[in-house]
């Protein structure tokens, strides 16, 4: 065990090491992206996909069992905790404050009006927010924010929307709230009971490590989080009261997916092409997945590098071989095929998908 500071206030409490294991390196997972210059290959992204359809895995590309932290991917089966106890419909959350609570958005004003409204709605403060402040994610309201001299609030932090569903749940079943992200408060059990459950791994075998925010993280083989999202979109199996949560969740993507990331914004736009039948996420460190509805279908991607920039044609290019998109909509053109330029605003190259199942 060992001590780290998460929260506001000071709060400490006991995290356990994630792992003991050997720092071994994984299998080399294929090439699934290439990026060219002047009609040469300059780099190679490596990492593993895999999709899952009625609860079996029909495509898999790499090693598909490795634990991997999913970092913001998990959004969604976090927020299920406080929907399905009621405490949105209580506070009167709008579908766009529901997606802005799964979100890693851009902190636009539209994004930080919406959590500051969802703070009021629970007697809440800014500065209870247990995630740190950081430069907006979209360039215009950064260099807003600097021309008019002011600092990044923790209103900005992509996940503040998520911290905020996490201080009203904890509110409602009684834990600290200067505590709310100690992996063991009884409203960080909830969250992670509801994680193993949609991914169907073992009760009790997630360990928390510290995510980009502060809140726990959790590394869940790539199979099982492509499964969670297939339940996620197609929730008639489940339980009547997570079944109604998820679809809560779908409907608030839906009728706000600029809530979910941004104008422009590879999760944004494939929920604007495939309304009310997708729910896409993104998660740090080269992590996406998404889920289909109607298909019974999830599908999952890590990047082992990282780079984020690799998963954009690969996700496109999945769903078009899928058969999910007939053909790529204008909206997702430069994210099925990259485009590279110079400080001349020359186009020189392109990231492309090197997928084949």
């Amino acid at each position: 065990m060992f001590t780290v500071l998460l929260g506001t206030g000071g709060a400490h409490y006991p995290l356990r090491i994630v792992s003991q294991e050997p720092r071994a390196e994984p299998a080399q997972n294929p090439v699934l992206a290439t990026v060219t210059r002047c009609g040469h290959v300059e780099s190679w992204h490596r990492g593993c996909l895999v999709v899952v359809q009625h609860g079996k895995v029909v495509h898999a590309v790499g090693d598909v069992e490795r634990l991997v932290f999913c970092r913001s991917a998990t959004k969604p089966f976090q927020a299920l905790p406080l929907l399905e106890r009621g405490i949105a419909e209580r506070c009167g959350f709008s579908t766009k404050e529901l997606a802005v609570m799964v979100a890693s958005h851009e902190g636009t004003q539209l994004h930080t009006d919406l959590v500051r409204g969802m703070l009021e709605k629970g007697g809440f403060s800014e500065h209870q927010l247990g995630c740190g402040p950081h430069v907006p994610f979209d360039r215009a309201t950064a260099f807003e924010l600097a021309r008019q001299g002011e600092r990044p609030s923790r209103l900005h932090n992509n996940c503040s929307g998520k911290h905020t569903g996490f201080l009203h749940l904890a509110a409602a079943l009684g834990d600290s709230i200067a505590g709310y992200l100690d992996p063991d408060c009884k409203s960080q059990r909830a969250v992670r009971t509801a994680i193993e459950e949609m991914a169907e791994v073992e009760k009790g075998s997630l360990v928390a490590a510290i995510d980009g925010c502060g809140a726990p993280t959790y590394r869940l083989p790539l199979t099982a989080l492509a499964l969670a999202f297939a339940r996620l979109t197609n929730p008639s199996g489940l339980a009547a009261v997570r079944a109604r949560a998820c679809g809560q969740l779908l409907a608030a993507i839906h009728d706000a997916p600029t809530c979910l990331a941004g104008k422009g914004q590879l999760t944004t736009e494939l929920a604007l092409a495939l309304p009310g039948r997708i729910f896409p996420k993104n998660g740090a460190e080269g992590v996406y997945a998404l889920g289909i509805a109607g298909l019974d279908l999830g599908l999952a991607v890590k990047i082992d590098d990282g780079n984020e920039r690799a998963y954009f044609p690969v996700v496109v290019a999945a769903l078009v071989q899928l058969g999910v998109l007939s053909a790529v909509p204008a909206n997702l053109a430069d994210f099925a095929r990259v485009p590279v330029f110079n400080t001349q605003k020359k186009l020189v190259g392109a990231v492309e998908a090197r997928l084949s199942w």
